[in-house]
């Protein structure tokens, strides 16, 4: 029991944090077409906000199930090497089956969290971790989407363009730090333009825009960015 409170206690924050972008993603979802319940059902069954967001973009444009199962993959790839590496700090008590129940939960934040615990991470300790993310994740979409069904169209919009707004936060920061950040997101915006402007290609649909300008950015940055070997031997 001590562990599971402590667990609450490490991820409120985080699910306070959820609650806020994903009211953003019920808006977004209700603006593309989707219902209040359609909403609430991806949040409940995902917890990925870029896969989510992704997600329904491709919704929206009618894209094919290959798009969506290709986006998804790109996207997501990082959270089967954060469990991989999250395998080994877990107690041994920790097994089989509620890696694969509780792996669900894995995220960007709840892995930063669990792996910064000094001690071993039980699966008391992540259980707590995850549950008020993925409460915040669900109710905030929830909250988000009956808002877009209530809330006067321009209004609704408005709101919706906040997403825009979290993702020039996160990158701006980055870029101004890193230089080569800077020019990997140049790249990808330059690609993104060219896939929407230029005759032969114009017509890809937004789906597969996406994962090319994501792959060929990545794949740039990693092969003219290599991490140096002073950093890794510091790792």
């Amino acid at each position: 029991m001590k562990q599971l409170l402590q667990g609450f206690k490490d991820g409120s924050a985080i699910g306070i944090g959820y609650l806020s972008v994903s009211f953003t993603f019920g808006l977004a979802a209700v603006s593309s077409g989707l219902d209040w319940w359609e909403a609430l059902l991806v949040s409940v069954m995902n917890l990925t906000s870029a896969g989510q967001f992704a997600g329904i973009t491709i919704m929206a444009a009618a894209g094919s199930y290959i798009e969506m199962a290709v986006s998804q993959l790109v996207i997501n790839l990082r959270y089967a090497l954060m469990s991989i590496s999250l395998s080994q700090k877990v107690d041994p008590r920790f097994h089989a089956g509620r890696k694969m129940l509780l792996g669900f939960a894995v995220t960007d934040e709840i892995f930063a969290v669990a792996m910064s615990r000094e001690r071993e991470v039980s699966s008391q300790y992540f259980l707590g971790l995850a549950v008020l993310p993925y409460l915040g994740w669900t109710f905030g979409t929830l909250a988000g989407a009956v808002c877009g069904n209530i809330l006067p169209q321009n209004i609704s919009d408005a709101l919706g363009l906040a997403i825009y707004g979290m993702f020039i936060a996160i990158i701006v920061p980055a870029m101004k730090k890193d230089s080569r950040i800077l020019k990997i997101t140049l790249l990808a915006v330059a690609l993104s333009f060219a896939l929407y402007y230029l005759p032969g290609v114009c017509n890809i649909s937004s789906g597969f825009a996406v994962i090319i300008c994501a792959v060929l950015a990545s794949a740039a940055g990693a092969a003219c960015f290599p991490m140096e070997e002073e950093m890794q031997e510091e790792a």
